[in-house]
């Protein structure tokens, strides 16, 4: 790996002055500072959402060396507002990859992974959008504690296109997420991770739900530092369960989650012991989220005149 000192030269902007038009981020992506950061963006017809995502990558304080759009085979013409959206940016910035068939989230990332040249990868979902110091921030984080293999940070649901709040004064907190922590839910949203790129580790590609709590259980448990910023420096733009996608399906989502712990138990990366202790606590977490997916469809019905 690069030593610590090579990570990063001075962010290009506060986020009170990121660029805020296309042509302006564009410009200034030319002459920017990049980070060591390769992001990988699975996209499955989202025509209607990626050009926001890219956007919100493109008014990084430190904008990554590298962006790759992976088309999961959508079929709907994606893959050409794909090319198109390329085609705003400095040449070579977003390289757009077209898979063959449609393999869902894990083999996008996963392909978007190995075409990765920088020494991080970071993951955006094509309905999700990153804070403009997002990367500043955690590429500060890795350059104080380079032995960090993996580090996320906190994210909301935000209404897409309203004004980003405020950034809080002063550097953000960074505490390590060790097993306990891991075993009880999954602490790193997907669009807030930046992990290294030469982990031994990839998405099973046999899951398309809780995925991604697999790979990050299976980072934490082999023994690698992980850590995270208590600062939200992402949004999804949707309920983060009972709404549309995959996600939606929270029965599945559910099922999905006593699979991996399954097959972290198979693995030998958690004893029988804390396989229990996580699944009781699956079970508590499924029936809350029950209650409030009911409150949530409840107000909804008050509020339909």
């Amino acid at each position: 790996m690069t030593e610590p000192d090579a990570i990063t030269s001075e962010p290009v902007a506060t986020d009170a002055t990121a660029p805020a038009t296309g042509a302006a981020r564009a410009q200034a992506l030319r002459t920017a500072a990049r980070a060591p950061v390769s992001v990988v963006v699975p996209c499955y017809r989202c025509r209607d959402t990626i050009g926001d995502a890219v956007a919100s990558i493109a008014a990084q304080t430190l904008p990554p060396a590298q962006v790759l759009l992976v088309d999961d085979c959508s079929g709907d013409g994606t893959l050409g507002a794909l090319h198109a959206l390329a085609a705003t940016y400095p040449p070579g910035w977003i390289e757009v990859v077209a898979l063959p068939r449609n393999g869902g989230p894990s083999r996008a990332r996963n392909a978007g992974w190995e075409r990765a040249t920088q020494e991080y990868v970071a993951f955006l979902d094509a309905d999700d959008t990153w804070a403009p110091r997002k990367l500043e921030l955690q590429m500060r984080a890795l350059r104080a504690d380079p032995q960090i293999a993996l580090i996320a940070h906190r994210m909301e649901v935000r209404e897409r296109g309203a004004p980003l709040p405020p950034q809080p004064a002063g550097e953000p907190r960074l505490r390590l997420v060790g097993r306990r922590r891991l075993l009880l839910n999954n602490p790193f949203p997907t669009a807030s991770v930046v992990l290294r790129r030469d982990l031994p580790f990839r998405f099973d590609e046999n899951f398309r739900r809780v995925e991604d709590f697999l790979l990050w259980a299976q980072i934490g448990f082999s023994g690698y530092r992980c850590a995270k910023l208590d600062r939200t420096l992402a949004y999804w733009h949707k309920p983060t369960y009972g709404a549309g996608g995959l996600s939606g399906d929270l029965e599945a989502m559910h099922r999905a989650g006593r699979e991996v712990r399954r097959e972290l138990l198979r693995q030998g990366l958690v004893s029988r012991g804390e396989h229990w202790l996580a699944r009781a606590f699956g079970i508590l977490r499924r029936a809350r989220r029950r209650v409030l997916l009911t409150l949530r469809r409840s107000r909804g019905m008050e509020a339909t005149p």
